[in-house]
């Protein structure tokens, strides 16, 4: 679980990105599922986009999705949720705080 400062530090990094996996109106598909884990292992951290055709919240998702990808929750604004997740080969972001 990400400490308070940790998850601002990467709600900071995470302002400037791109949304590099987007979920329309088919939902989360084993595709979906199958992209947002590759690019978690080779980012460590991404930005979704719900896009307009897709009926679901954000948070409530981007929780579920964190859960099932063994990932944290960072944020969610309007239709775009952060995830993080440690990559188990490379790691790339070295989290400031200890616990």
């Amino acid at each position: 679980m990400l400490s308070g400062k940790n998850r601002s530090y990467l709600k900071g990094l995470a302002h400037s990105m791109d949304p590099v996996v987007n979920i329309g109106k088919e939902e989360v598909t084993e595709n979906v599922m199958l992209e947002l884990d590759r690019t978690l292992e080779a980012r460590e951290l991404i930005k979704v986009k719900i896009q307009d055709g897709c009926m679901l919240d954000p948070k409530r998702l981007a929780n579920i999705l964190a859960e099932d990808l063994n990932a944290e929750f960072v944020q969610a604004i309007g239709k775009k949720f952060v995830l993080y997740r440690k990559s188990e080969n490379k790691p790339k972001i070295e989290l400031p705080y200890r616990k």
